[in-house]
């Protein structure tokens, strides 16, 4: 006959279930930080941003916009590409950003769009919708920070410009 007692065989199995119970609340609260409170990159140069967007952006052979959404400590909320287009143009919808940018519930935004002709002068249309964007979200209180265009060399940055 054994006589040794298991350990487990004397815990109350209701204070089993407790600690089972309590490490799945820590790994449920865990993951709620990560999802909700862990925000990304502090972006706090605009040469920060533009090499972030550079590197997202470069490889496209197409024009690509994307919208940078950011908190009110310029940490990052989110990057997407909204608006994909043929080689010299892309159709963006103000609709969309304004959305987008709820989604994430930016404090701010940084529009960027890649130019694969490698040239990152702004046209007269990258101008106007800037604007127009700027405008959109202002209705929302979403502020625009810059629209940084992307092509060959040092991306150009709007705001650096004045033209936001």
């Amino acid at each position: 006959m054994n006589t040794t007692l298991n350990l487990v065989d004397s815990v109350d199995p209701a204070v089993i279930q407790r600690v089972n119970e309590d490490a799945l609340i820590e790994q449920a609260l865990q993951l709620l930080d990560r999802r909700y409170f862990q925000r990304g990159e502090l972006l706090i140069q605009p040469a920060d941003a533009a090499a972030y967007l550079k590197l997202r952006l470069a490889p496209y052979r197409q024009e690509v916009f994307a919208l940078l959404c950011l908190d009110s400590r310029n940490r990052v909320l989110g990057f997407d590409q909204l608006f994909f287009g043929s080689i010299d143009g892309a159709s963006v919808y103000p609709r969309q950003v304004v959305i987008k940018a709820l989604e994430h519930n930016a404090a701010s935004v940084i529009f960027s769009h890649n130019h694969p002709s490698g040239c990152p002068e702004p046209s007269n249309a990258d101008r106007v919708l800037t604007q127009r964007l700027t405008e959109a979200l202002a209705l929302v209180e979403v502020r625009v920070l810059d629209h940084i265009i992307i092509g060959e060399g040092r991306p150009l940055s709007l705001a650096e410009f004045g033209w936001i």
